[in-house]
């Protein structure tokens, strides 16, 4: 078989391997419902995916006002709870996700999902979705811990991409690549010093052109001709 340009490759999950944003919605609607708060539209959930289930809640809390702390760790709680009952009843592989991950495993490429959701859930999603058998590794939000201020060693933090390296076997950052649709994405792939491929069909929180990354693809199916391409360059 062809030799492959890369060791390894990492994924981001939502908006990369996954259409997460119904499931992801819902349970921000049922805490802000509990909460007091008027429901968004969850088109608008889009909008606030990229730094977990905790910065999305608090997003959409502050949009309509705040809570006190307390208050919003009670109903942060609360969503979580509703989202590991209901995590994977919308949510669906991107077109071309299942036979893209099928031809890289096939020709033996280790790949390992990075993700800024709790690793319990995104194992518990890749499990119903019957993709978990492809990735070398899962490396969530609350993986590694947390750091001396007491926050989660997450994107846009480089740690959980070294990890993803060591989980798939690679010492060296040129020879592992990361694909992801955000900034938190890209900036944790660049502290790596690893290629970095942004998915602009995800849910950018800018547009992909702006997003840094080395290359675009504006589909999934699009991502081996754009890993060959990148190993090509001089």
């Amino acid at each position: 078989m062809q030799s492959f340009p890369f060791e390894a490759i990492g994924f981001d999950l939502d908006g990369t391997l996954l259409d997460t944003f119904r499931d992801l919605g819902a349970a921000v609607n049922q805490a802000l419902v509990l909460g007091g708060f008027q429901p968004a539209p969850l088109e608008s959930s889009k909008d606030l995916i990229g730094g977990g289930a905790k910065i999305m809640l608090a997003r959409a809390v502050e949009a309509q006002g705040g809570l006190p702390e307390d208050a919003f760790r009670q109903l942060y709680k609360a969503m979580l709870a509703y989202y590991a009952d209901h995590n994977a009843e919308h949510t669906v592989p991107y077109p071309g996700v299942r036979d893209t991950l099928h031809d890289l495993a096939a020709r033996g490429v280790p790949m390992v999902v990075v993700t800024n959701k709790f690793e319990g859930f995104a194992r518990d999603v890749l499990t119903q979705l019957d993709l978990i058998g492809l990735f070398q590794g899962v490396i969530g939000g609350d993986s590694l811990g947390k750091d001396e201020a007491g926050q989660f060693l997450a994107k846009p933090h480089p740690a959980p991409i070294l990890a993803a390296m060591a989980a798939a076997g690679v010492s060296d950052p040129a020879r592992f690549v990361f694909i992801g649709d955000s900034t938190y994405d890209v900036r944790a792939a660049r502290g790596a010093s690893v290629p970095v491929i942004a998915a602009a069909y995800g849910y950018c929180d800018r547009a992909a052109e702006d997003l840094g990354a080395d290359a675009i693809i504006d589909s999934f199916e699009g991502l081996i001709p754009a890993l060959v391409a990148l190993r090509a360059r001089p």
